[in-house]
């Protein structure tokens, strides 16, 4: 009869995966080297499965063990879940408040919201969580999030949705790029110009190249991106330019020079609720704070393009 699997060994097999060598994995779990190759080896012997084999005198991971290693990482992940559901219980004085926000507003948006919002309500431990729109707009339909920030693509019969900021599409570029002395960026500026944008899938994207389609305009696009963020940084080392929403570049007209961009192209963001939500009173005030930021960021916007 197979003997049932020990914690220990199960440890000593993670930490030499994640640290590269026994040594190291010894080092971690405070034992010797050779009781990190004892637990292996029963640790193979119990699973009857190839763990690693020996190249130059070091141990690899089989394509066994990773797959087992796989099976161990998601084990894992739910029990750090469990932890941190343990702290949320345990914080029983505060009262707990998730909110999922797409990654082109996981920046300087949410910051400003959240703390306006920690600062009306101290008494609550807000949770930020960063997802594609599906997975905010799914998670707080079925009340796994409280609220939300998803594109304006999102749609459930579940939810209830507020737009945040419709305004036009910005054009950002590296301090002191040759466009910048212009009052606003039009269509015919930004033929054969390095550009950086988004990733081919974006539907962000595909409605910027039909719209270049349709003027005979071509950028010359040198890196797709999958998020705003890392567009942003890549467009501030001089890479090229981009074209964002101005709520994705709040607080960086001092890394990047903004632009009005012409013609309009209208883009706005869907903060978001279950319908007849069970904490009302924090999700009013919480969009409170998202529309009051917005509004603040959009007078921010206008006073760079002035």
């Amino acid at each position: 009869m197979r003997k049932q699997l020990q914690l220990r060994q199960v440890e000593a097999f993670k930490a030499v995966i994640e640290q590269g060598t026994a040594s190291q994995a010894a080092a971690v779990l405070h034992i010797t080297q050779p009781a990190v190759s004892k637990l292996l080896a029963h640790l193979e012997e119990e699973t009857g499965l190839t763990l690693f084999e020996r190249v130059n005198g070091r141990l690899v991971a089989t394509a066994q063990g990773m797959r087992f290693y796989s099976e161990i990482d998601r084990i894992f992940g739910g029990i750090r879940q469990l932890e941190e559901a343990v702290t949320i219980i345990k914080r029983d004085n505060k009262k707990h408040f998730t909110i999922g926000v797409l990654p082109a507003l996981s920046g300087s948006f949410i910051r400003r919201v959240t703390m306006m919002f920690l600062e009306r309500r101290p008494d609550v431990h807000p949770s930020v969580h960063m997802r594609a729109s599906s997975i905010v707009s799914d998670r707080v339909a079925t009340r796994q999030m409280d609220v939300g920030l998803t594109t304006s693509l999102m749609t459930n019969p579940n939810l209830a949705v507020t737009p945040v900021m419709e305004g036009p599409l910005v054009c950002i570029m590296p301090k002191g790029h040759a466009l910048s002395a212009r009052d606003h960026i039009g269509l015919a500026d930004i033929d054969g110009v390095r550009f950086v944008s988004y990733a081919s899938h974006n539907l962000d994207r595909q409605v910027n190249d039909e719209l270049f389609l349709a003027h005979g305009v071509e950028p010359e696009i040198v890196l797709e991106c999958e998020t705003v963020p890392t567009l942003c940084e890549f467009v501030q080392a001089g890479l090229g330019i981009a074209l964002a929403h101005p709520l994705c570049v709040i607080d960086m007209d001092d890394r990047l020079d903004i632009r009005p961009f012409q013609p309009a192209i209208s883009r706005y963001f869907h903060f978001c609720h279950a319908r007849s939500p069970a904490n009302k009173e924090l999700v009013a005030e919480f969009k409170s704070c998202v529309l009051a930021v917005a509004e603040q960021s959009a007078a921010d916007i206008r006073q760079i393009r002035g």
